[in-house]
């Protein structure tokens, strides 16, 4: 059955243009080089297999280019990749995201200029505002996979063993942080490590005052009301809602999916990307089901959260293979045979050609289409892209350094929340 997301192409004026588009770009792929061109990317074990499958035909259907592909889980992949962007040795074709934009491509040099191959990379098949997302000193740098956002994601089975309900609000949240409590100690509602709380924080605190959390270069929040938002989240582990920052490491898991206690039902949801989450579910043990939660009409009189650009897809700007790069980028962007092989492994997909594909196939994940939904009709929230600089996100960020620090008790809230605005305005500032 289709889904209501294919409207979107017809509501951009993208349908009509698909044919003729997508018939010039045919045109001008028909000379190319034969050479090897490489390309990276990460996510999890069926995003890798997905993609492996959309490059393998890609190389079917243009013989004489190799492609190589570099992919790995995402811890560690930033820094890997900022290595290989200041020493241009990256792939020639890269998973990139939205954030990395500014932070490695602030002069347009990094990456390509993808309107210098727009007779190969068809842009008409993405929005102009989804574009512009991807835009910096004059120049296309990249194109976007998908839109995502944040939202909470339940494992059911967890509740149902307890004897109550998946929350709906965050009366009810705190209700569940009780009743996991009397149950088991060691089971909790919710985790949240320290990225996860300072995304959660910026939601309750725009559903409070209704205010972006950065405008035009500037925090939005005085001290006062980021030590509000550090003393929600600091409830929400003395109410049992969420397990201690100490008891997560304590775990000894690389990330929060390969949690031997996620796996097990003894953590029992999450507050994830909607283009993420499919791991977290593969990842439970077998017999445990997986929901798509909602927003909490309670947190306050707005409907606070964001969305961005999940992840984009850009070229190298050194490559010595512009034009066949080029073509592997439109291939796993627009290519209705390679839609149907990626489906929602990056995503609901913004490319009108890519949606109208696995739509008609009804290769869409159910689940992802609920939650990116979700998303998208709540969340109303502008996003600045340096929110996600590595010198706040990254694992020696100051985000890790202030929500690690409250958790252990090295920070009271005032000390953290002066600490978390002297590393915003440090980056935000220039």
């Amino acid at each position: 059955m289709k889904t209501k997301f294919i409207k979107r192409a017809a509501a951009a004026g993208l349908a009509a243009t698909m044919v003729l588009s997508l018939g010039a770009i045919a045109s001008a792929e028909a000379d190319y080089d034969e050479c090897t061109i490489t390309v990276s990317w990460w996510g999890g074990e069926d995003r890798h297999t997905a993609t492996q499958e959309a490059i393998a035909a890609f190389m079917e259907k243009y013989p004489g280019i190799t492609v190589e592909s570099t992919y790995a889980a995402w811890d560690g992949w930033e820094e890997k990749m900022a290595t290989a962007f200041a020493g241009g040795t990256a792939q020639d074709v890269n998973q990139v995201n939205w954030n990395w934009i500014t932070q490695y491509d602030a002069d347009g040099t990094t990456f390509l200029d993808l309107n210098t191959v727009s007779d190969i990379v068809d842009l008409s098949q993405v929005g102009d505002s989804y574009l512009e997302m991807c835009q910096i000193a004059g120049t296309q740098a990249a194109l976007p996979v998908a839109m995502t956002g944040r939202i909470f994601y339940w494992d059911k089975t967890s509740f149902d063993e307890v004897g109550i309900e998946t929350p709906k609000t965050y009366a009810d949240l705190l209700a569940a942080g009780e009743a996991f409590a009397a149950y088991d100690e060691d089971y909790y509602p919710l985790a949240l490590g320290e990225y996860d709380r300072m995304i959660l924080m910026v939601y309750y605190l725009e559903s409070v005052y209704g205010t972006d959390w950065v405008i035009d270069g500037e925090l939005q929040y005085t001290q006062e009301q980021i030590e509000e938002g550090l003393t929600f989240i600091q409830g929400l582990e003395d109410a049992h809602v969420i397990p201690s920052i100490q008891t997560i490491a304590g775990d000894g898991a690389s990330s929060l999916d390969q949690n031997q206690k996620w796996i097990d039902g003894k953590y029992a949801g999450i507050f994830e990307w909607d283009s993420s989450a499919s791991k977290f579910e593969k990842a439970l043990a077998e017999g445990r089901e997986f929901v798509v939660g909602d927003y909490f009409p309670d947190f306050g009189e707005y409907q606070g959260g964001y969305t961005k650009v999940s992840l984009a897809w850009a070229i190298n700007g050194s490559t010595e293979h512009p034009k066949e790069a080029a073509m592997l980028l439109e291939y796993l962007m627009n290519d209705p045979d390679a839609a149907k092989i990626l489906n929602s492994q990056r995503g609901i997909p913004v490319s009108a050609s890519a949606l109208a594909a696995a739509d008609e196939a009804g290769l869409l994940d159910a689940k992802t289409v609920e939650a990116n939904g979700k998303v998208l009709a709540w969340a109303s929230n502008a996003l600045d892209p340096l929110f996600e600089d590595s010198r706040l996100k990254s694992s020696d960020g100051v985000y890790y350094d202030v929500m690690a620090g409250l958790s252990y008790g090295d920070y009271d809230v005032s000390e953290a929340a002066e600490i978390l605005i002297d590393g915003i305005n440090d980056v935000i500032g220039g």
